[in-house]
């Protein structure tokens, strides 16, 4: 990785591409994260109700990535999707601002940056 790649990162600045996609109406601010239509496919068929959460538009933030950490294998993965089902059912304008509130913090002050 290049020192300008590492403070985009960390920075979180590699993510702003992602806001043309939320303007043009393809993305929301708030849902679960997009993930590789080959891993959609896959994952879909080796855990139980991953499908749902495609019910919400995909988000630049979200419940999962707030509340647990990066999904390296499948155990993770379904505990990601334990929160994602969880906004999916509980979906609103107050778990969106709390979501964004919480990002806001996570970003200003570099916590869980890699």
């Amino acid at each position: 990785m290049t020192r300008l790649g590492g403070f985009l990162r960390f920075a979180r600045l590699d993510e702003l591409p992602q806001l043309y996609n939320v303007l043009k109406g393809d993305m929301s601010l708030v849902g679960p994260r997009p993930e590789r239509p080959e891993f959609v496919q896959r994952l879909s068929q080796e855990i139980p109700f991953y499908s749902e959460r495609h019910r919400v538009k995909p988000g630049m933030t979200g419940w999962a990535q707030l509340m647990y950490a990066y999904a390296a294998n499948r155990e993770d993965t379904r505990k990601k999707l334990e929160y994602d089902l969880y906004y999916v059912k509980n979906t609103g304008l107050f778990l969106d601002l709390i979501i964004l509130l919480e990002t806001v913090e996570v970003v200003l002050l570099a916590k869980g940056a890699r």
